[in-house]
């Protein structure tokens, strides 16, 4: 198995995560939160890529280096995914804590 596509898509979802923390202060989860989400996140649209076939699999990582394709669509894919995961998280903390 090749964990490449999963660590470049769990990196790019803390990065995601903390981008839109930054951008949307009020759904906010800290740094350290941001990043947990945003990575989790990650994970997860890189997953949801694959199942669509949108590239982020093993398959596409060829024996002598990294399918750019394969690159870019985990980071944009996991950047996407780990700030829409960061974001729902951080509006259902607010709404918790406004009940």
């Amino acid at each position: 198995m090749d964990y490449l596509p999963l660590i470049i898509s769990l990196v790019s979802g803390a990065i995601g995560g903390n981008i839109v923390g930054a951008i949307a202060k009020s759904i906010s989860l800290g740094t350290a939160g941001n990043s947990v989400a945003g990575a989790l996140g990650g994970g997860i649209g890189q997953w949801i890529l694959a199942a669509l076939g949108a590239g982020g699999t093993a398959a596409s990582v060829q024996a002598t280096g990294v399918d750019l394709n394969t690159v870019i669509s985990n980071v944009l894919g996991g950047g996407a995914g780990g700030g829409i995961l960061m974001a729902v998280i951080g509006v259902i903390k607010n709404a918790m804590n406004k009940a």
